[in-house]
């Protein structure tokens, strides 16, 4: 019975050994198992890092959107100013055209004046002024009859300006008249009285002129001439 005894000892003494391991090994277990816990912050992080390119990419469409939107108000605002302005200021620059006609100088937008001039000898001095509220081109030369003279006086072709001279209103306009020739030459005319015919753009006259009184004792001959209208008294007067 003793030997029995000792042997039931030694089996439980077995089994609380074999307990205590088992405790061992589950505490070990228990070790190990709490080891998770720095992966689960690897992971809980892991999360994170994509989030900083979501972050990224909703911020730049919010950044490309608002540049988007503010530069595109900025150049319509930009090129509308500046088609406004320029379309102002053709409106300003087509605006006295349109206020202003263009037409030719004739009798219903001028006057015509005929005076004597000390110099040269033997000349006359027609100047036209522009009473109109438009534009006129003095086209050519004034078409001269003294006295209802059926043929025109001689246009000095010397004379002819580079350009149509344009008046606008109140401006004025000269041609000079030399009445002879060398003395002697050819018979003198005198003459009460002038009529001035205005030239149309083709070369053609209109057919009402204006009819002036001659200075006393005015005298010409066939030698005689008119400049083209002039711009400057001078020019009129030089031939």
């Amino acid at each position: 019975m003793r030997t029995n005894r000792i042997r039931t000892t030694a089996l439980a003494a077995t089994a609380l050994v074999a307990a205590l391991s088992l405790t061992a090994c589950g505490g070990n277990e228990g070790t190990k198992s709490a080891g998770p816990a720095p992966a689960t912050k690897t992971e809980s992080t892991a999360p994170q890092t994509p989030q900083t390119p979501q972050t990224s990419e909703t911020t730049a469409p919010q950044t490309e959107a608002p540049a988007q939107n503010a530069s595109t108000p900025a150049q319509g605002k930009h090129a509308g100013g500046n088609g406004d302005k320029g379309t102002h200021s053709g409106t300003e620059k087509a605006t006295p055209a349109s206020a202003t006609p263009r037409t030719a100088c004739t009798t219903a937008n001028t006057t015509v004046t005929v005076t004597q001039v000390s110099r040269p000898i033997n000349h006359l001095l027609l100047t036209l002024k522009n009473t109109g509220s438009g534009l006129c081109d003095a086209y050519y030369a004034p078409r001269l009859g003294f006295d209802g003279a059926q043929s025109v006086f001689p246009v000095l072709e010397d004379s002819k300006p580079q350009a149509v001279v344009t008046l606008a209103p109140g401006e004025e306009a000269y041609a000079g008249i030399g009445l002879t020739g060398e003395p002697g030459q050819s018979k003198l005319h005198k003459s009460k009285n002038l009529s001035v015919h205005f030239a149309k753009r083709d070369g053609s006259t209109y057919d009402t002129p204006a009819n002036l009184k001659l200075p006393s004792e005015t005298s010409w001959d066939d030698n005689g001439f008119v400049t083209y209208w002039q711009s400057d008294l001078a020019d009129a007067l030089m031939y």
